[in-house]
């Protein structure tokens, strides 16, 4: 088995000898090691971009045929459009909230990948990946049952309160349902590239993702407006062909682990034991980044339901923006994907100078990304909205608030790179932690306030978006600079 001809991504560290827990390196706030003898600048920042750039581009198609099934339904003649626009962000939310377990234990997954690969372990990384696939095949398949028992109760729950219509309400179910039916093979799917991630192969993700979504908008443009034959099934249809492309996306994913090419495979042929203490790990790193995204979601979705409470038009609107920003958070997760990738490797060889190293380098290449994208945004905001739906209400609203987009760039990924960082070395408490008092306690309250009590609409909303990504930028920064991580990681903390 271990003579099979496997593909490796191979970087700085593996040229270097592992390193010691020595007290002095586990305490003190973090710095700017020197380079370590034989390691360049140019060869760190290589091994960054070899991780982020097919992470970005993979990224960025899906989000971009995300976008591309909204700006579809939204193109749709007349008031259809804008109630499709609102029946598919009443979805969402339910849909995230759902895969907050997975999402969490695909956290745990990464990271102790990640340390496996850095102390040369393909067994160990390999039965990682097996655990975590068994385990969230039982858990998607439980949350899928949930959702279709509830699915009506939890979309008419995110309306708001009576703004939204009977219609879009209609559709927002119908388009939920869906989703769920290709619920298990998305968390499967979602699995196994995060195993992947951890040993930073990012390219391979990018390919079967790169084809489902090919296949996703193929069957946008025939089951939403009726091509080739196919009943034009509107909003319905959209969410079809977002299944099939998932669909298309597990198979080969599934194909990729059972070939043992890559570091990590599955093997289905020894017997099967769930392994209390890979578990136990797993759990250790996901329970916390499972409180993260539970308080996240709780967090969204009062704000989205104080949202909502705007109307249809408004509603549709701040969708059209939150699909804008959610395109820019894939520069950020990009370069998150590195440092949790890179930050994990480094610590699994007990290299704390390359761990600070590779997260300077992250952030450095993170930040100057994103001010291209904020001058972009600045450059062509109506015309960015306007290719979600042509109505000058929503352009008219929608545009200004590219503004406030373009502004927090640096500020959003940054924090997005040192969240992915800290996780990377275990830390994941903290982020939970953080998250809980940027959504819940400013994002959500200070949008009610705005939104309810002072009557700023839909720019109030986006000014507690803002407000919350300041301050969880703050936060992270603080908390990565004390230097707390590098004794989490050794066990020490």
């Amino acid at each position: 088995m271990e003579g099979t001809k496997r593909r490796i991504i191979s970087t700085a560290l593996d040229s270097l000898p592992y390193g010691e827990d020595d007290p002095a390196l586990l305490t003190g706030r973090v710095g700017t090691p020197k380079l370590p003898e034989g390691v360049s600048r140019q060869r760190m920042m290589q091994d960054i971009v070899v991780i982020a750039w097919p992470s970005l581009l993979e990224l960025v198609l899906t989000q971009l045929t995300s976008m591309a099934d909204q700006i579809m339904v939204g193109r749709l003649p007349g008031e259809e459009g804008v109630m499709a626009l609102a029946a598919v962000g009443l979805a969402t939310q339910p849909k995230f909230l759902l895969m907050t377990m997975i999402i969490a234990l695909n956290v745990g997954a990464t990271a102790l990948v990640a340390r496996f690969r850095g102390q040369q372990d393909r067994a160990r990384a390999s039965e990682v990946l097996r655990q975590s696939l068994v385990l969230n095949l039982i858990l998607s398949a439980a949350f899928m049952c949930i959702g279709l028992l509830g699915s009506r109760w939890l979309i008419r729950f995110m309306s708001g309160g009576g703004a939204i219509t009977e219609q879009t309400l209609a559709l927002g179910v119908e388009y939920f349902d869906i989703q769920l039916y290709g619920f298990v093979p998305l968390c499967i799917g979602f699995t196994i590239t995060a195993a992947l991630r951890g040993i930073g192969e990012s390219r391979v993700p990018l390919v079967y993702n790169t084809i489902a979504n090919v296949v996703n908008l193929f069957f946008n443009y025939v089951m939403i407006y009726g091509k080739l034959g196919c009943p034009a099934l509107g909003v319905a249809g959209a969410s079809w062909a977002t299944v099939i492309g998932q669909c298309v996306a597990f198979v080969i994913a599934m194909a990729v682990v059972l070939g043992r090419r890559y570091y990590v495979y599955l093997d289905l042929k020894s017997r099967f034991r769930f392994d209390p203490v890979l578990l136990r790990s797993i759990v250790d790193i996901g329970v916390p980044s499972m409180v993260e995204q539970l308080f996240l979601r709780a967090g969204l979705i009062i704000y989205s339901r104080t949202v909502a409470g705007l109307g249809d038009m408004l509603f549709a609107t701040h969708q059209v923006v939150m699909s804008v920003q959610a395109m820019t958070f894939m520069m950020g997760q990009a370069f998150a994907n590195a440092a949790t990738t890179l930050m994990g490797q480094s610590l699994g060889k007990r290299r704390y100078d390359m761990a600070a190293l590779y997260m300077r380098g992250t952030r450095n290449l993170g930040i100057l990304t994103s001010l291209v994208l904020a001058l972009l945004l600045v450059l062509f905001n109506r015309q960015i909205v306007a290719l979600f739906n042509s109505t000058e209400e929503v352009i008219a609203a929608g545009a200004p608030i590219l503004y406030l987009l373009a502004a927090s760039q640096p500020f959003q990924a940054d924090q997005f790179i040192t969240s992915g960082g800290l996780r990377g070395a275990g830390d994941t408490r903290f982020t939970a932690i953080a998250i809980a008092i940027t959504v819940l306690g400013v994002r959500s309250l200070l949008g009610i306030l705005t939104m309810n009590v002072l009557g700023w609409g839909l720019w109030g909303a986006w000014i507690a978006l803002v407000a919350d990504q300041l301050i969880r930028t703050l936060l992270m920064a603080l908390r990565y600079r004390g230097g707390k991580w590098r004794a989490i990681s050794a066990g020490l903390a």
